[in-house]
């Protein structure tokens, strides 16, 4: 009935990055030893006149809010670009210096960097560090300056991928956040990183591509096991019922799909290079839930979404990445699940579990590709609304008949989410996937955010006054006033639930607010025109767009201000 809404990752200058983030269940205390500190420098990748290597410093000793690596070169080694530290050189000599993001190192902690370099001749390893003057025994797991993977990786599947790794903090995104008044507070958290376009693969306006973005993946990687999120975004007739994110490939481009777009990041991920890292793929965000519930006799149809359905290249190109990318051991699919306002109604919750299954079973794959699903992906639904629940009534009327509820059977995602996955299994998804919710704009907090159930005056005065999702409508999607920041990423918050995540990089628009000419392939879309009153989708309510918004992935400043204000939990 209503829908979901993304937004496009938009590659942005390469810049310093952050650190991963670990997402446990608990806090790991490391006992200090007698080795104050240990170094793992590998070089991961050289050519005849560079290389790039990635520098992990685990601090054995008294928890520090600043550090400072020193080493120097036996050859004509220079450093020429770096992320994720600051490095200055005099001669041979090399300081890495923390960012303002990362100096804090506590006992136990492992902090990761990296840096391009150039050479001639030989390009031996240093064979002495000294963080902030004391000397650290080199630990490298595989021999010091040799081209290992970062080492500690299975690349053999775990039940969840998430418990006890590190995730890969996009350096893009973080300095993006950092940049920000106050951004400092969240630009260390891990976020999805978005391949929309044939372009994006090899990255677009200078920005990084995948192999980049895995690279840096391993420097952060260290010695532990990390998570690295992406979203595989360009189907045929993509999105066919909006226009904000319309791709680039028209309904028919099926092949070029394959061979253009998923070939080429299935080269890349299967890569024995990236072994050692936890890749995990949200596989076509809002394609299978608009053959649900945009086609056929609906008022919510469209022409393009009854193309899609027909001509079975939705289906077809699931299929096709499931197989693909299921076929490499260290991949993880989660397959769009919609959010509860879309899915959540009779008359699309089972018929979204056949059609997913049909989809999981065709091009060549099978459930077995198929590690999970994730909800919520860039929407607003808030995870859990603790002021009323779906079997609550106010003078004998049931919530499912007010008008916000509107007979769903689910008030809020992680219902949603555990539910929908036991309809899962029940059509013959393995009884082992697990479920992500992405959080990252559902918090609902601030000023706006009820402490108590509403009024019982009426059903509608009672959900709206405690609701804390405070939009006009639930099929409101993009660019929402009011939003805030949800729960942090983490590993295994719930029954069901393999961990909370922010697949959507807060801060990146939904889509513009007015039509802006491009060469992007975004359309204009009223939805995002907070002067738009609606239509059969959000029941003819206003938009609830916030004004001024750049095209969708194009950093909104005003967005993510409101989104660190309105964070629950709230931020410190």
């Amino acid at each position: 009935m209503s829908r979901t809404r993304t937004a496009i990752f938009a590659a942005l200058a390469l810049v310093a990055g952050a650190t991963g983030t670990v997402m446990t269940t608990a806090p790991a205390n490391a006992a200090a030893t007698a080795i104050p500190c240990t170094v793992d420098y590998k070089v991961q990748n050289q050519w005849d006149s560079g290389f790039t290597a990635a520098v992990t410093i685990t601090n054995n000793a008294a928890a520090k809010s600043s550090w400072s690596l020193k080493w120097s070169y036996a050859g004509n080694q220079k450093v020429t670009s770096y992320w994720n530290s600051k490095i200055s050189q005099s001669g041979t000599a090399v300081t890495a210096a923390n960012e303002t993001y990362n100096g804090g190192l506590a006992t136990g902690a492992s902090v990761s960097f990296g840096f391009n370099g150039s050479y001639s001749g030989t390009n031996a390893a240093p064979t002495t560090f000294t963080l902030d003057g004391v000397t650290c025994n080199v630990d490298d797991g595989t021999g010091t300056g040799g081209g290992g993977t970062g080492g500690g990786g299975t690349g053999t599947r775990v039940d969840n991928p998430y418990t006890g790794a590190k995730v890969y903090v996009n350096p893009e995104w973080s300095a993006k956040a950092a940049a920000e008044t106050g951004g400092s507070r969240v630009s260390n958290q891990p976020t999805g990183v978005w391949l929309d376009r044939i372009a994006a693969i090899n990255g677009v306006n200078g920005g990084m591509g995948l192999r980049a973005h895995l690279d840096a993946a391993l420097a952060q990687k260290g010695t532990g096991e990390e998570v690295v999120q992406l979203v595989i975004y360009d189907l045929p007739g993509r999105d066919c019922a909006a226009l904000a994110s319309n791709g680039e490939l028209g309904p028919t481009e099926i092949d070029k799909y394959k061979t253009q777009f998923i070939d080429p990041i299935a080269a890349i991920l299967g890569d024995a290079k990236y072994a050692s890292l936890r890749i995990v793929t949200t596989v076509e965000i809002d394609s299978l839930p608009n053959l649900v519930t945009n086609t056929g006799s609906r008022a919510t149809a469209t022409a393009n979404c009854d193309t899609m359905l027909a001509n079975g290249n939705y289906v077809k190109g699931v299929g096709y990445a499931l197989a693909k990318l299921g076929a490499i051991p260290n991949v993880y699919n989660y397959l769009d699940a919609g959010h509860h306002g879309w899915l959540g109604w009779d008359d699309n919750f089972a018929p979204s579990a056949t059609l997913f299954k049909q989809a999981a079973t065709s091009e060549g794959a099978t459930v077995d590709d198929v590690a999970g699903f994730i909800t919520n992906t860039a929407n607003y639904s808030a995870l859990k609304e603790n002021n009323f629940t779906i079997n609550d009534t106010v003078n004998g009327t049931s919530v499912r008949q007010s008008k916000w509820v509107d007979w769903n059977r689910y008030v809020d995602e992680l219902s949603f989410a555990q539910a929908f996955r036991n309809q899962l299994v029940s059509v013959g998804f393995n009884s082992g996937i697990g479920m992500l919710i992405d959080t990252s704009r559902n918090g609902w907090g601030g000023t706006a955010r009820p402490a108590g159930p509403g009024a019982t005056t009426s059903v509608d005065t009672y959900v709206d006054g405690g609701r804390y999702d405070r939009r006009i409508h639930v099929g409101n999607w993009c660019n929402q006033s009011g939003a805030g920041l949800g729960e942090r990423p983490q590993a295994n918050p719930a029954t069901g639930i393999d961990a909370y995540v922010w697949m959507k990089p807060p801060g990146e628009s939904d889509g513009s607010s007015t039509a802006i000419a491009n060469d992007e392939g975004k359309g204009f879309d009223q939805m995002c025109d907070p002067t738009y009153t609606g239509n059969a989708r959000n029941g003819n309510s206003m938009s609830g767009a916030l004004p001024n918004a750049p095209l969708s992935g194009h950093w909104f400043s005003a967005q993510f201000q409101q989104l660190m204000q309105n964070a629950y939990p709230p931020l410190s």
